[in-house]
């Protein structure tokens, strides 16, 4: 198991790539983030005091590589925390982590035909395998991409980088607006039984899609699920 950190870290971007949208990436003020793809973070805004309990904090997925010098999120504005750290945040802010959590993605290295599906921001934890040389071993990757129409999609940069590390890797985006939602069945028809299925994204989503899939009898240890929220 990991041994979890807390880290004293700086903001050093912050973007709104698109509406509701917003990207922070942060640096450690003192040593190196460890971390392994597909793990996720507890971000605090409050002050961190060593002598009491870690402050009101919130999770977010891991977006980059580990070999990363820093740590990137994507996160949607949706509560009062989030409310806070469009607020709060900005470059030059100081921000306590901690980290890493999750096993999400550890049956990537052992499995060669994997089917990844994600709604929205549900593809962070995925980007940070994709773009890590690891996956330059898997046989047959494919991702169903969710969106709801093509100003969310601020993730080009980083599966082009993907897409070069894993010649065979296939990504398939469908936009809600001009095309529906993802369609479980049509995949599942697709690719079958002998594929494991990697599900991130909204809960009913991923409620939608595991229900589907369990129908089918396809085995359990072949639906890995992120659901840490």
């Amino acid at each position: 198991m990991a041994i979890v950190r807390k880290y004293k870290s700086i903001v050093t971007d912050f973007i709104n790539p698109a509406p509701g949208l917003y990207q922070v990436k942060f640096s450690p003020l003192s040593g190196k983030f460890h971390f392994r793809p597909g793990q996720f973070l507890h971000l605090a805004l409050d002050e961190y005091n060593p002598s009491m309990p870690w402050p009101e904090s919130r999770c977010f997925s891991i977006q980059n590589s580990p070999s990363s010098n820093y740590i990137k999120i994507t996160f949607s504005v949706k509560g009062k925390f989030t409310h806070r750290m469009v607020q709060e945040l900005s470059i030059g802010k100081e921000i306590w982590l901690k980290l890493p959590y999750g096993e999400f993605l550890q049956r990537c290295s052992s499995v060669k035909n994997s089917v990844f599906i994600a709604g929205g921001t549900g593809i962070t934890p995925f980007l940070s395998y994709f773009t890590n040389a690891s996956f330059s071993i898997m046989t047959n990757p494919i991702l169903f991409l969710g969106l709801r129409e093509k100003k969310y999609h601020i993730y080009q940069e980083e599966l082009e980088v993907a897409r070069k590390i894993n010649a065979n890797f296939v990504v398939n985006i469908v936009y809600e607006h001009k095309d529906g939602m993802l369609n479980i069945e049509n995949i599942f028809k697709n690719y079958g039984y002998d594929f494991v299925y990697f599900l991130s994204g909204p809960q009913q989503m991923l409620t939608n899609i595991k229900e589907y899939l369990h129908n089918t009898g396809l085995d359990v240890d072949n639906i890995i699920t992120d659901e840490w929220e």
